[in-house]
């Protein structure tokens, strides 16, 4: 399938998304279109067991399409639309219930960080450059950036990073806990390659109730969270999977998972 400035091939079980919007890759309403499609057929095509997300050419992604803001001058309700379209998109793929891994190769910047927040995992490049930068021009993150940063990092951190406007760079997003692992360019795509395929043997049942557990369990109290997780957890004893893990645990072999 071909999808508006989005290219998808898959390879042993994980599905390579790029980003392909020369120069910048920059989130246009077309782009973000063509993601949305296609995250929607990844949903449902059962051989894609885990998603690399990345951008062609140099950059992840820059950010939004700025261009696109002038036609929303002095118009609140299409200011909105703008904010929740993309918001829509990259809520879909925090809830995919395959996991998402955002391979930064380059600028991540504005909506291009927003992009990488919303994946379950991150991997970065030492030397691309993160940040939003939406307060130069006289916004703030519309694509869930002031929601899912202080999640990830602090509010403290949070804030610095989006008042000042400053890009840090991998090995910064590292330490703070931005991302998962900052690694030379050269050795992106097989990092985000091995860590998908570490992934895809195991149950495709309990992914989705991992993923489920833990998005649903982070936006509410201790107690309830736990509820959420015990639902998840029963509901595990009924799949055939997870007969095979127990016993193939036992009988000390590989188990052989079939979803």
């Amino acid at each position: 399938m071909e999808f508006t400035n989005i290219q998808l091939k898959v390879e042993n079980g994980v599905g390579y998304v790029s980003i392909n919007c020369p120069p910048a890759n920059t989130l246009g309403t077309k782009t973000i279109s063509g993601l949305s499609e296609c995250i929607d057929h990844i949903e449902t095509n059962q051989s894609i067991k885990a998603v690399v997300i990345t951008g062609e050419g140099k950059m992840f992604v820059a950010g939004a399409d700025i261009k696109e803001f002038t036609n929303a001058f002095h118009d609140e309700e299409k200011g909105k639309a703008l904010s929740v379209d993309a918001q829509t998109v990259l809520n879909k793929i925090e809830n995919l219930t395959k996991p998402v891994i955002a391979a930064i190769n380059g600028a991540c910047l504005g909506g291009g960080l927003e992009l990488a927040m919303s994946c379950h995992l991150r991997i970065v490049a030492n030397e691309a450059k993160l940040g939003q930068p939406e307060l130069n021009l006289g916004l703030i993150p519309g694509f869930g950036g002031t929601q899912r940063l202080p999640r990830l990092t602090n509010k403290a951190k949070a804030l610095e990073i989006i008042l000042t406007g400053r890009l840090i760079n991998g090995e910064e997003a590292e330490k703070i806990g931005l991302v998962n692992k900052s690694v030379p360019l050269s050795e992106l795509m097989d990092e985000a390659k091995k860590l998908a395929e570490s992934i895809v043997n195991k149950s495709s049942q309990s992914i989705k109730a991992t993923i489920t557990a833990v998005n649903e369990g982070l936006e509410t109290t201790l107690v309830e969270g736990l509820e959420i997780e015990a639902v998840q957890w029963a509901q595990l004893f009924s799949t055939e999977d997870m007969v095979e893990g127990v016993n193939a645990f036992i009988e000390k072999r590989k188990p052989v998972f079939k979803g």
